[in-house]
C-alpha cells in the first residue's frame, strides 16, 4: 500500500509548482497529495489547521515541503505529533528569513508582498517541536531574488542562506547543488528526501554532502 505523503508549496506558489514532486514520488511507492493555500491571504494557523487535519485523517503521513512550505507544515505536525510522519523540508528558513525582512522594511510596499505570512518568515521557529522527525535539504547555488533585497551569509540558494535552514532539533540536514527555486526539480534533492523519508538519514553523497 503506497505510503500518504503531502506536499506543500511556498510563498507565492501554486500546486502545480511541486507537480515535479507528485510525479516522482508516485513512482516510488507514496501517494502524494498537493496541499494548496493562498499565502497573501491566508493566515499562517489556518493554513496550519487544515495540514494537521489531512495528517490526522491518514495516520503516518509524511510531508515534502519548499520553503514557506516547511514553516506551515512543522508547525501544523506539532499539533498531530503522533499521527505524523516523517517531513522533508525544501530550503525552508526555519530559522528566520533575512531576506523577508529586508523585502518588508526595505522596499515600498514589500510587506504587502509577505502579507500575514511576513511574522512567522522573519521570526521563524525556536526549535522542531518534540515528537517529529524533520530532514532538511538546503540548497548551495546562489541564484535568486533573494541576493537583490539582501546581502545573505555565504553559502545561500539566492533567497534562503545555509544558516537560516539550521534549527535545534534537526534529525538531519544535508546540501545540495540547487538554487531555491532550483529544490523544485532537483534530482539530488529527489534523492536525499527519498533516503529520509525511508530511513530517517540522508545520503553520505560527495555531491549533496551532510552538514
Amino acid at each position: 500500500m503506497a505510503q500518504p505523503l503531502l506536499l506543500v508549496h511556498g510563498l507565492w506558489m501554486q500546486p502545480l509548482a511541486m507537480r515535479w514532486w507528485a510525479q516522482r514520488l508516485r513512482l516510488h511507492g507514496f501517494s502524494p497529495d498537493v496541499v494548496g493555500y493562498h499565502s497573501l491571504r491566508e493566515a499562517p494557523e489556518a493554513i496550519a489547521s487544515r495540514l494537521a487535519a489531512a495528517i490526522a485523517a491518514r495516520p503516518g503521513t509524511a510531508i515534502v515541503a519548499h520553503s514557506l512550505g516547511g514553516l506551515l507544515a512543522v508547525c501544523a505536525a506539532a499539533r498531530v505529533a503522533a499521527a505524523a510522519g516523517r517531513i522533508v523540508c525544501l530550503g525552508s528558513p526555519l530559522a528566520g528569513s533575512r531576506a523577508a525582512t529586508a523585502l518588508a522594511t526595505c522596499l515600498p510596499g514589500g510587506a504587502r508582498l509577505l502579507g500575514p505570512q511576513r511574522a512567522l518568515l522573519e521570526r521563524g521557529l525556536p526549535a522542531v517541536p518534540d515528537g517529529l522527525c524533520v530532514g532538511m535539504v538546503a540548497g548551495i547555488r546562489a541564484h535568486g531574488l533573494g541576493r537583490v533585497v539582501a546581502r545573505l551569509p555565504r553559502p545561500n540558494d539566492g533567497t534562503v542562506a545555509l544558516v537560516e535552514t539550521a534549527l535545534p532539533g534537526l534529525a538531519a540536514r544535508v546540501t545540495v547543488a540547487a538554487s531555491h527555486s532550483g529544490l523544485l526539480w532537483s534530482g539530488q534533492a529527489l534523492a536525499q528526501a527519498l533516503a529520509f523519508l525511508r530511513d530517517g538519514r540522508f545520503r553520505p553523497d560527495p555531491a549533496a554532502a551532510d552538514v
